[in-house]
């Protein structure tokens, strides 16, 4: 494990601690509704750390936080303490969680309205970015396909994979699609139609990021899986600890949007809560496909 993730790894669990814990913690005061400069009308949260935040993005936010608390911290310290002893599955992991943690702390910069804790979401931001690609570099890519299993299921993760590519492509473009409009008309009011639900954010930001990384990031993984690339077992192993992270997140966030009367589509979180489980399920294929010692 390269020296710095060190003291890295425990910064960034320790600032994580910190946020999930201020942003689950209760707080008096009352929503109420508010109209935005674009006309959508929204429920502003108003209380705790979340208080300018609208209702739903504060269910998401909080069930992040919570399945950070009792899912993510944990797996980084588990992953962290296997790396430092020298396990491959411990360093494969840690660089899934911190891709997760990663993809969380963009999105809580560039999503959540501004708070008390905007430097710690920046901090996390920086130092889960650079510690993501210290322990990518960590590993020894002539070496490292030996250690997989012939028996590692290649075809069903690489389908799963481009599985959740094309459902965040579609679900995603299904959202965007139709609210432009391109017409001269149109063209006045900036080029779209009505008014996408953005909340009080300034743009589709949690789609762009989906369109723009993570649904290449699942192809790419998938072929380069297919053909037995070294690059292929790596972002593999990476990614699917990341997506099951953020799959699980995001189920429950559909459960506490349920909770506080700000449901999503129905069938987009179902297939999101089905495919946590089938990514689970390959997950652990493929730890248990790995050998610590060398070639199989």
């Amino acid at each position: 494990m390269k020296p710095a993730l060190k003291w890295i790894v425990p910064l960034i669990f320790f600032l994580t601690l910190v946020a999930c814990v201020a942003g689950l913690m209760p707080a008096e005061g009352s929503s109420f509704p508010l109209v935005t400069f674009r006309g959508e009308a929204v429920t502003i949260h108003g209380r705790g750390l979340y208080a300018w935040d609208t209702v739903s993005s504060v269910a998401q936010m909080q069930a992040n936080d919570f399945v950070m608390l009792i899912l993510g911290l944990p797996m980084l310290a588990v992953s962290f303490i296997m790396a430092w002893r020298g396990s491959l599955r411990g360093r494969l992991m840690l660089g899934g969680v911190l891709g997760f943690i990663l993809y969380t702390y963009i999105t809580m910069c560039f999503g959540a309205q501004y708070n008390a804790l905007f430097l710690v979401y920046v901090a996390l931001f920086s130092l889960s970015l650079f510690a993501f690609v210290l322990v990518l570099m960590s590993f020894d890519l002539q070496e490292l396909a030996a250690h997989f299993s012939e028996g590692l299921p290649r075809g069903w993760i690489a389908g799963t994979l481009f599985f959740a590519a094309a459902f965040l492509t579609f679900a995603w473009l299904g959202r965007i699609l139709p609210t432009l409009d391109l017409s001269p008309a149109g063209w006045q009011r900036g080029g779209i139609r009505g008014v996408p639900t953005l909340e009080n954010t300034t743009s589709l930001f949690i789609q762009a990021m989906d369109l723009a990384i993570v649904v290449p990031a699942c192809v790419l993984s998938g072929f380069l899986l297919l053909r037995r690339s070294a690059w292929g077992y790596l972002l593999t192993s990476v990614g699917l600890v990341k997506f099951m992270t953020l799959g699980i997140s995001v189920s429950l966030m559909g459960v506490n949007m349920a909770r506080v009367g700000t449901a999503d589509s129905l069938p987009l979180v179902a297939t999101f809560g089905g495919l946590a489980l089938v990514v689970l399920w390959m997950t652990i294929l493929l730890f248990r496909n790995i050998s610590e010692e060398g070639s199989f």
